[in-house]
């Protein structure tokens, strides 16, 4: 039997060589089953013919399946991308091309290519790697953009998942990015990279050299090149003088424009005709500081129409010295001309420019090119930096000043206090003895203030109604602005919680308030609006942006003089004052701005002069289950005796003295140590019962947490009340792994310390 040829052969043809090959199998087999004697060899090769013609059979049903699937695939990538004007093509497994629109075609011959990477090939030194990117990418989040450098400009590569296994890519030209070879009259540029090695020359390039250089010694003999100035380029007809203006790229690049002199009607023979033309701002300007020519991304940068006629300091200021003395040092090459910073006379928005001078000859006259660049976000951050160094300066400097400067405080105030202990009203010595608490409180308050400004005091956070806040307020408020002054509040009926520190949150409001009053020596109206804001969008205010959510605004708005225009960026900056020397100390605004942004909120200010101001506060609505809570208030003063042992651990003699004083006038016994080392010596008698260890938190030796966890191992059961003239933040994560602590900041009052120690036995006692 020959299956060598005849109608078998061509069927199986027909279907396709794998299920071919596959049938022509099972037809040796049966052929051989009906030679040989029935039994069970001939069985066996039955079954076995039987079973390839299955697998033919399903070959082909698959084979045609999915051939159906392609041409539907296909029928629907052209009914979306068909008619699209950039390329698009749509790639399956291993990045075989399925379909390809006819911009691909055109563009990048797609219909040739059998992948996308050798589609791309002749743009892309290696496409595969960055296809391959892009691919994970798109299978992690369904769609991937990239935007490429390839050899003839920037591209940008998008990419979205189409099933399982299809992605389909759109190719388009970046159009935020200059483009090679775009216009019909481009100007020739090139890339060099590192040791002068040419990497790429656009068509006009080449054309003006008269080959694809490989050095950059070859298309101009006197290297370096000079940006800004005239250099002699070699050409097929000798050297021509062109302009070269040079761009840093990335990786160690540069991108160098050649602007040849052109001979014609349209051109104008002295090289200066496609200034207008190079994607970077440029001016010339001659010696005397005129603007003789500009282009268009210098026009849109000063935000001017036409530089007709100006000179350059009638466009920027900020140098410092005179910019025609800047200018004529540039000219005459007196000294290093190094780029400055400059700031654009702009109405619209403040915008800063770095400009680089270069000097260049014109028949026989000095002139110069200026480069612009867009240093406004450089600034930005400047700024910022500053700002947070200045904090970090402030910050250092409140909490070195309130450690020593709060223990201080504290045993003034505190043994003020034993001796009103033993003045009533009446003495004589009682005024005097007022007169010293309030200025060691007003003192306090002092350095609370630098503390708040560089986010480093403590902070009481609790869910706080706005609207109940501001009405206990009014009261002190009305009183603060005086007769001149009217205030009003008007309150968002659903206004949501915030979660804050309440006594915190007043002293900003007073401080805003006390401002607006001082702007109004002649009396006004002073409004307080609270109202929920939704942002669906992040909000860019000054250098601060706001994430999309749900917050509380607070305004405080005045009627009167307003704020000048170049006062306005300061006056969150502490000892920034307007005010006559003596009215105020400059801490104010900063303390609001303080204690605002560590509670997590935004402030800003709008003004104009003559119109009045407008403070915004924005905190994040609270959007928990908790229950708004009231206003811790102080414990009534306990004049009944008390009992249990303190051990008072306290380096200060003062300090610890005072307060083992306090102590024992509430009826505590009180063991006193002026050390850790000392204190768990003292402990070391296991006989001795102590209910409370008072202690201070930093101490020469061992600190307070520490020495308080190593006593804790063999008393469990002790209280803690912790004492330090540092913010609590600064040790809050050892407090939080102390059972029963809590926390007490220097300067406290005599009420204050035996209070808190009143209620730390108290609930001891209670949980035994």
């Amino acid at each position: 039997m020959t299956l060598s040829g005849g109608p078998i052969r061509q069927a199986a043809l027909r279907i396709g060589p794998r299920a071919g090959v596959v049938l022509l199998a099972a037809l040796l087999f049966w052929a051989a089953a009906y030679l040989v004697p029935a039994g069970m060899a001939q069985l066996a090769l039955a079954l076995v013919g039987a079973t390839l013609a299955l697998v033919a059979i399903w070959v082909v049903v698959i084979k045609r399946s999915m051939a159906r699937s392609a041409r539907d695939l296909q029928t629907r990538a052209r009914e979306l991308v068909g008619d699209d004007l950039a390329p698009s093509i749509l790639t399956g497994p291993e990045g075989r091309i399925v379909y390809s629109n006819p911009a691909a075609v055109d563009a990048f011959d797609a219909g040739a290519a059998v992948t996308l990477a050798g589609a791309l090939r002749p743009l892309l030194a290696n496409p595969g790697v960055i296809l391959f990117r892009m691919e994970s990418r798109a299978m992690a989040k369904g769609a991937a953009v990239e935007d490429v450098v390839t050899r003839v400009g920037h591209m940008r590569l998008s990419v979205h998942r189409a099933g399982l296994d299809h992605f389909l890519w759109r190719i388009e030209k970046s159009a935020d990015r200059p483009q090679r070879d775009a216009d019909p009259v481009s100007l020739p540029m090139l890339t060099v990279g590192r040791n002068e090695a040419v990497l790429f020359m656009n068509g006009a390039a080449r054309n003006l050299v008269g080959e694809r250089a490989r050095t950059l010694d070859r298309i101009s003999s006197k290297l370096p090149l000079r940006s800004g100035e005239m250099n002699e380029i070699n050409t097929p007809d000798g050297e021509v003088s062109c302009l070269v203006v040079e761009l840093e790229g990335t990786a160690g690049r540069r991108e160098i424009f050649l602007l040849p002199g052109v001979a014609g009607a349209e051109r104008q023979p002295d090289g200066w005709a496609f200034f207008d033309d190079l994607p970077v701002p440029l001016l010339k300007v001659a010696r005397n500081g005129a603007i003789q020519l500009s282009n268009r991304p210098a026009r849109d940068l000063l935000g001017v129409a036409s530089c007709k006629d100006a000179l350059l300091s009638d466009m920027m200021e900020g140098l410092g010295r005179s910019i025609a003395d800047w200018l004529d040092d540039a000219a005459a090459g007196r000294g290093t001309v190094h780029s400055e910073f400059l700031r654009v006379c702009r109405k619209d928005r403040e915008v800063f420019v770095q400009v680089t001078l270069n000097r260049a000859m014109e028949e026989g006259e000095v002139v110069l090119i200026a480069v612009l660049s867009d240093a406004t976000e450089l600034k930005s951050l400047e700024a910022q930096f500053v700002q947070s160094q200045k904090m970090q300066a402030i910050g250092q400097l409140a909490g070195g000043v309130a450690h020593d400067f709060n223990n201080l405080l504290t045993a003034i105030s505190g043994h003020c206090d034993l001796l009103l202990l033993r003045h009533d009203q009446g003495d004589i010595d009682y005024s005097d003895l007022m007169q010293i608490n309030q200025n060691a409180n007003r003192a306090a308050a002092l350095v609370s203030q630098l503390l708040a400004y560089s986010r480093k005091q403590t902070l009481r956070p609790q869910v706080v109604d706005l609207r109940d806040t501001l009405s206990d307020l009014t009261h002190l408020l009305n009183r603060l602005v005086g007769e001149k002054v009217t205030l009003s509040l008007s309150h968002d009926p659903t206004l949501s919680a915030i979660r804050a520190d309440k006594r915190q949150l007043e002293q900003v409001l007073m401080n805003l308030v006390v401002n607006a009053r001082d702007a109004m020596p002649e009396g006004g109206d002073i409004r307080i609006v609270t109202e929920n804001l939704t942002l669906t969008e992040p909000l860019r205010r000054d250098r601060a942006v706001v994430a999309p959510g749900r917050y509380v605004s607070v305004q405080v708005i005045d009627e009167g003089s307003g704020i000048a225009p170049d006062k306005l960026p300061k006056v969150f900056e502490p000892f920034f004052t307007t005010k006559r020397t003596g009215e105020g100390t400059g801490l104010g605004l900063s303390t609001a701005y303080g204690i605002v942004k560590q509670t997590g909120g935004f402030i800003f200010v709008d003004s104009a002069q003559g119109k009045g101001a407008s403070f915004q506060l924005m905190f994040p609505a609270y959007l928990g289950d908790d229950k708004v809570e009231a206003i811790p208030r102080a414990a009534a003063r306990n004049e009944a005796p008390a009992s249990g042992v303190i051990l008072l651990v306290e380096d200060e003699a003062p300090v610890r003295a005072f307060a083992s004083r306090a102590l024992q006038l509430r009826g505590f016994t009180v063991l006193e140590a002026e050390s850790a080392e000392d204190a768990l010596e003292i402990l070391t008698h296991e006989a001795l019962r102590v209910d409370v260890f008072v202690t201070d938190v930093v101490m020469p030796g061992i600190d307070g947490p520490s020495w308080v966890q190593t006593a804790l191992k063999k008393r469990p059961d002790v209280k803690v009340v912790f004492m330090s003239g540092y913010a609590e933040e600064t040790f809050g994560d050892a407090q939080a792994k102390i059972p029963n602590s809590v926390f007490l900041p220097k300067p406290f009052s005599l009420n204050e310390l035996t209070e808190t120690v009143h209620r730390q036995i108290g609930q001891g006692t209670s949980g035994r």
